[in-house]
């Protein structure tokens, strides 16, 4: 008789556990992200095809993000500060495959604007309170108070991919150049 009771002892244990197991791993499934939010944390970029000096727009966390192959000649026409030096230059473009790349989350520094851009003029204009940015994202007029933002990205290739922090975006990050 004992063995038969010490079998219906182990089956039931092992059943136990097994509803357990099962237990932890749904509380688990729920505590996990959803594959959609972990999609919109990052987002591939491909680069290949761009032309220099077109405003593309894509999203990234719900935020719009502005890209622009910038080209060599990128100085602004005017520039309210003095500062009319050729954006092409600026530390805080991004190389990818040779090509020199302005990306930036597009909301204006000081209220969350988003300025337009004028291809012609090289530079970002904010139609809520005239604060101008060039082509790399700095700041010509106030009153944006900061560059625009670069979001977290690593180039892979001739792509990049925005939300993770690769070494191109650390060197960036060390040497002030993103916030």
């Amino acid at each position: 008789m004992s063995d038969r009771r010490d079998f219906f002892g182990k089956v039931l244990g092992a059943y136990a556990g097994l509803g357990a197991l099962g237990a932890l791993y749904a509380a688990k499934r729920t505590w996990d992200p959803l594959p959609s939010v972990k999609a919109a944390g990052f987002t591939t970029l491909d680069l290949s095809g761009l032309e220099e000096n077109k405003l593309y727009v894509e999203k990234w966390r719900g935020k719009p993000v502005l890209i622009i192959k910038v080209p060599k000649n990128a100085k602004p026409d005017t520039a309210p500060n003095g500062n009319d030096k050729n954006a092409y230059e600026d530390p805080r473009l991004i190389t990818v495959g040779g090509h020199k790349f302005m990306i930036v989350i597009g909301l204006c520094t000081h209220l969350g604007c988003i300025p337009d851009y004028f291809p012609e003029k090289h530079k970002f204009i904010c139609p809520c309170h005239g604060g101008q940015f060039n082509a790399a994202g700095e700041v010509l007029k106030a009153p944006p108070p900061s560059p625009l933002v670069i979001p977290p990205f690593k180039v892979e290739g001739t792509k990049v991919v925005l939300g993770e922090a690769g070494p191109e975006y650390k060197k960036m990050k060390e040497k002030g150049l993103v916030a």
